[in-house]
């Protein structure tokens, strides 16, 4: 189920080994953009006509009452409910220490304050089909009402003919959203952007989803404020040597495999034994997990292991891929994560799973994919806020530095700039 490639002795031919990534004009964009159009043309009726279209299911109420969510809450086992409030509990503590003070800069009567403000509104995007994630939910969700953002909706793809699912409406309770849509796929990305009769438009969008998702955030925004990272399907790396239990390192690469088609799995090690160990333990899991034609699916398309010659070899795979998850066991785990530069997030040591980042841990599951872990990260409180800055100058300050101002737009051919300082009885000397 994965493919081998050998990059040993072959450093100057890495590029050309590295699995072929679509270009953009591979992508199903026209069909993204088709949807959008529809949906900012006709509004609700576009958003059930896709959904009975893509979701095949006919929905009448686009938008889930409260009570609806409160009984799904009181369904759900007690295990789940401490689950869901465990997960909360760690997904606030932990975004609240992301929260930036106020800063000022006092240069000599040449003041800057900065400080973040919180969009009015966000839309997070939980994913559906395969399985639900009502872990999204608080992973989108909790991090916007951290932020401070007034007003949180949802829209999760329907489940069924009832609509979205019991765990993932109970999650919509425990993160108290002031708005769930049973709508997904690029028709809800647009009704967020552009709005319609039942959806409110907002003014950031987040959350990950397949590649038709992933382009409609790319399409709406400068409409909407939208993450830099392209948060598709989900991708793992495990970096192994023997000193780790094949078992271990065998689920892990099928963990993230079961979210489903797109995806991607790489086992990297300089131990070719360990790894065909690796590989055997990976052919039982499938053949005995509830999901397993999924995860074989996956692994046919996006699974690879790769042979290097050292460690720095292995770092260097690990920065071309840029996986969205990066899981490191050998004896020195900490030490190699500190020369890895582009992964989505890392998980060191045999008892960090990836999972473990998935669910409790704190930082968002909401991370990057497709190679934007390049120039992107984690789903933060920042990706809700922004920074505004408040400058004032005292007189002294301004003669000081009025002259470049002068200057530079002297040198722009921007009279009226200048004129600023000069009619201020600066600059003129």
């Amino acid at each position: 189920m994965l493919k081998k490639i050998d990059f040993r002795g072959k450093s100057r031919d890495q590029a050309s080994l590295m699995p072929h990534l679509p270009e953009i004009d591979e992508l199903p964009i026209e069909p993204v953009r088709d949807i959008i159009n529809q949906v900012r043309e006709s509004g609700d009726q576009a958003l059930r006509d896709l959904t009975k279209k893509f979701d095949g299911f006919l929905l009448e109420d686009l938008r889930v009452n409260e009570r609806t969510i409160e009984e799904a809450y009181d369904a759900v086992p007690k295990g789940f409910k401490d689950a869901l409030n465990a997960s909360a509990e760690a997904i606030i503590r932990y975004q609240k220490t992301q929260l930036s003070e106020r800063k000022m800069l006092d240069d000599n009567g040449l003041i800057v304050e900065t400080f973040q403000k919180p969009v009015a509104s966000a839309g997070c995007y939980v994913p559906g089909g395969l399985a639900s994630y009502p872990s999204t939910l608080l992973m989108t969700a909790l991090i916007a009402k951290v932020a401070g953002v007034g007003r949180v909706v949802v829209t999760v793809p329907p489940s069924s003919e009832k609509g979205i699912s019991t765990e993932t409406l109970a999650a919509a309770f425990v993160a108290k959203v002031d708005d769930v849509h049973p709508i997904g796929g690029a028709q809800a990305i647009a009704a967020l952007a552009y709005g319609t009769e039942s959806v409110k438009p907002v003014n950031v969008i987040v959350g990950p989803g397949n590649v038709y998702v992933s382009l409609a955030k790319q399409e709406v925004a400068g409409k909407v404020g939208v993450p830099a990272s392209f948060a598709g399907p989900s991708e793992i790396m495990v970096l192994a040597d023997s000193t780790a239990p094949p078992k271990f390192a065998a689920v892990d690469l099928a963990v993230q495999a079961e979210h489903g088609p797109g995806g991607k799995s790489w086992l990297v090690t300089t131990d070719e034994d360990f790894a065909s160990a690796v590989i055997d333990e990976l052919d039982i899991l499938v053949a005995n997990s509830s999901r397993g034609e999924s995860i074989k699916a996956t692994l046919e398309t996006g699974g690879y292991c790769a042979l290097v010659e050292d460690i720095d070899s292995a770092v260097e795979i690990v920065d071309a891929v840029a996986p969205e998850h990066l899981q490191i066991m050998l004896a020195n785990p900490e030490e190699v994560a500190k020369k890895v530069s582009n992964a989505g997030a890392i998980f060191c040591g045999n008892w960090s799973p990836a999972s473990l980042g998935d669910y409790l841990a704190g930082p968002s599951h909401v991370l990057p994919t497709a190679g934007s872990a390049r120039f992107s990260g984690a789903l933060t409180v920042s990706d809700f806020m922004r920074d505004i800055h408040i400058v004032s100058s005292s007189e002294s300050a301004l003669r000081r530095i009025g002259p470049h101002i002068v200057n530079f737009a002297t040198a722009e051919g921007l009279e009226s700039h200048a004129d600023s300082i000069r009619l201020r009885g600066i600059g003129n000397e």
